[in-house]
């Protein structure tokens, strides 16, 4: 009987992963580091695979240095949610490079601090992930507002599967230590399920929601204030404004970004004041104009619920649904019955109201 180790199953759901991100892309390019990112979750499984279900050998020397790539590329793929200068890149990519490096260089000089830099390596990346991550979703001014919350999601989880990962490979270190690496095989294989999957999740959850690439913007330093001042109001009132004359909350790939530059004003200095005077972040806002304008086509259109979706510049279903019960307390069937229904008591009694009129006037 033909023996198929787990993590070829968990390499082929990566790789139709892979298959179906791609296809459904519109811009391929700005999402390339997810992309990837499962890619290389999916050969290391296979990997994997070869290694501990069919006993190969050889590639021992080869999964290190794979694992070494993955941390940094997945930092990669969500710093790509915040603006970047050309040094930075650099930067990121000089990581991408030294992390294999330094695993080859152990190879060859000390194999037995293998499993332990690896260890540092998940960590530090998952340390710097959460500090991308601790502004909020507002703190990804890439990501499109549509799904920028779920891009922040995404970054929590990837956080915790980079510390999965090194938690498996200490257990792995301790043993080769206590047990002669005895349970290597099973460990590797649960780590490789836990871990793996869960980045490769991670990356198709987070790779659709970078907004095509545009002109890059100015940076701020400014550190936002407890209470809200005469500025946030005037910045706030700008927004408002820029939206009811271009109705931008309508375009999908709306993203801080974009939006600091329509203003001419540091993201930064957008995000605050929001902040501090609708006490909701950016996200939130723009999706409450969205559930407004939502809200209006239910009423005064015929439209189905999907096409109001579209309309009110939402992507997908389950967004426009949660963030509709966040704003209304129901969903969208259920508030286009309730607006029918007051509606049709409104006529029954503008109705009786008349006959009632009419019966006045005949008794006098």
């Amino acid at each position: 009987m033909l023996f198929i180790p787990l993590p070829f199953v968990v390499a082929l759901l990566l790789i139709v992963m892979f298959i179906v991100f791609l296809r459904s892309g519109d811009d391929v390019r700005t999402n390339r580091a997810f992309l990837a990112s499962i890619a290389l979750c999916a050969v290391q499984s296979i990997l994997v695979g070869l290694r501990w279900g069919y006993g190969i050998s050889e590639i021992r020397y080869v999964l290190p240095i794979l694992a070494a790539c993955l941390p940094p590329l997945v930092y990669i793929a969500f710093r790509g949610l915040i603006g970047a200068g050309a040094e930075s890149r650099r930067t990121m990519l000089a990581s991408l490079l030294v992390s294999p490096l330094l695993i080859v260089v152990l190879e060859f000089t000390l194999p037995a601090a293998i499993d332990l830099a690896l260890i540092v390596l998940f960590v530090g990346h998952a340390v710097a992930l959460l500090l991308l991550g601790r502004k909020g979703p507002d703190g990804l001014d890439e990501a499109q507002f549509a799904n920028v919350g779920s891009a922040h999601r995404a970054l929590i989880i990837a956080a915790i599967a980079l510390c999965v990962s090194a938690l498996f490979d200490l257990l792995v270190f301790f043993d080769f230590q206590w047990a002669r690496g005895e349970n290597v095989a099973a460990l590797v294989s649960n780590a490789n399920l836990f871990g793996l999957l869960l980045i490769g999740l991670m990356a198709a959850l987070a790779g659709k929601s970078k907004a095509p690439q545009a002109a890059a913007e100015p940076v701020s330093d400014l550190s936002p204030s407890a209470e809200p001042s005469e500025q946030d109001r005037d910045i706030v009132a700008r927004i408002d404004r820029l939206m009811e004359a271009h109705a931008l909350y309508r375009d999908e790939n709306l993203n801080l970004s974009r939006l600091a530059r329509r203003l001419g004003l540091p993201s930064r200095q957008i995000s605050g004041a929001i902040n501090r005077l609708l006490g909701i972040n950016v996200s939130q806002y723009v999706n409450q104009l969205r559930i407004r304008e939502a809200c209006r086509l239910l009423e005064e259109t015929q439209q189905s619920v999907t096409a109001v979706m579209f309309s009110s510049g939402f992507q997908t279903k389950s967004n426009f649904n949660r963030e509709f019960r966040r704003v209304t307390g129901m969903s969208p069937v259920d508030w286009r019955e309730r607006e029918v229904w007051k509606l049709v008591s409104s006529n029954k009694t503008a109705t009786q109201q008349m006959q009632d009129d009419r019966l006045k006037i005949v008794s006098k």
